[in-house]
């Protein structure tokens, strides 16, 4: 059974936070907070070309739903939306776009970072991050 209060998404194709905010914006909630996660030029003092995002998709879907429905329960939030990414990506591009909406903003923040903290933690995305000096996959948990 899916709750129409989550939409939880894997894209092969580029994301922006458009969907997600749109999806949880609703008239009960006066704290929406969007997290959105990109590509950066530098891990660890290493340039970086791309990133190569692999998922085990029918888990991952599961657990982000996990992560969503701990936020309606916990925190309370209103809407929850989580989209990720797969495939190659360059600098810049969107990889993660996490989307709460609370009644109140500090909610809205909490479960916010709940959910990429958890989402970093339990769900079975990998990273391959190519330099210009080489390549290393990340664990999905590190």
């Amino acid at each position: 059974m899916t709750n129409p209060k989550i939409d939880i998404a894997i894209f092969k194709e580029d994301l922006t936070s458009t969907a997600a905010e749109g999806f949880v914006t609703n008239d009960e909630s006066g704290g929406i907070v969007t997290f959105v996660g990109t590509v950066r030029k530098f891990t660890k003092a290493k340039e970086v070309v791309r990133l190569e995002f692999e998922a085990y998709e029918p888990m991952a879907i599961k657990e982000m739903q996990k992560i969503a429905e701990h936020i309606l329960a916990h925190y309370p939030a209103e809407r929850v939306a989580i989209h990720h990414r797969v495939g190659i990506l360059g600098i810049g591009d969107i990889a993660v776009v996490i989307a709460v909406a609370c009644p109140h903003r500090k909610n809205a923040f909490a479960a916010c970072q709940y959910a990429i903290d958890t989402l970093k933690e339990t769900v079975p995305i990998w990273k391959k991050e190519i330099f210009t000096d080489g390549e290393v996959w990340v664990a999905a948990h590190p």
